[in-house]
């Protein structure tokens, strides 16, 4: 699936383009939040690399800081959605401007063929991110969880040989 994922989202890795793909936890503090954004901002810019692109499934929590720090380095997004209802289903009132914000800015969206989401369909957006990304930002606390939580996409990404950077400052937090 690895050259059926970068066809869809339009895609070839060129001489110096980085395309980091995230994962992370979705209940973190506002506190964490920031944390974490200001060590992905400095991981972003240390790694040296020309043109920046972050694939990024927009949930909230980990994903919108990523993104957010992706484009405010001058980085390309793009985004993966689990299914066809993600936003009217998934995306909760308190953050819907925020996501919606960040979907604008997406140079690419890939809606996976899920009419809604569930296990399978999330899934199927890590799959993606996976099969399209050189390198993954994991917000994670180090926690094995449920099955296509954080902890399994760190594990699937390290069985691929995808280089993962484990982003959980000192001090972070879950709700």
């Amino acid at each position: 699936m690895h050259d059926r994922s970068r066809a869809l989202l339009n895609t070839t890795t060129e001489g110096s383009e980085m395309r980091f793909g995230v994962t992370g936890h979705m209940n973190i503090t506002t506190e964490t939040a920031d944390l974490v954004y200001a060590e992905i901002v400095a991981l972003l810019t240390t790694a040296n690399v020309g043109e920046l692109v972050g694939i990024s499934c927009l949930a909230r929590g980990a994903d919108a800081v990523f993104a957010q720090a992706v484009l405010e380095a001058g980085g390309r997004l793009q985004v993966v959605l689990p299914s066809r209802n993600y936003r009217q289903r998934k995306v909760k009132p308190a953050y819907a401007e925020q996501f919606d914000r960040l979907l604008d800015r997406a140079e690419v969206v890939l809606t996976m063929d899920f009419d809604d989401t569930g296990v399978d369909a999330y899934e199927a957006a890590n799959d993606a991110v996976l099969d399209s990304c050189d390198r993954l930002v994991a917000v994670w606390d180090g926690e094995n969880g449920d099955k296509g939580g954080t902890g399994s996409v760190v594990e699937m990404a390290r069985e691929r040989g995808i280089p993962v950077d484990v982003v959980w400052p000192e001090g972070a937090m879950r709700r």
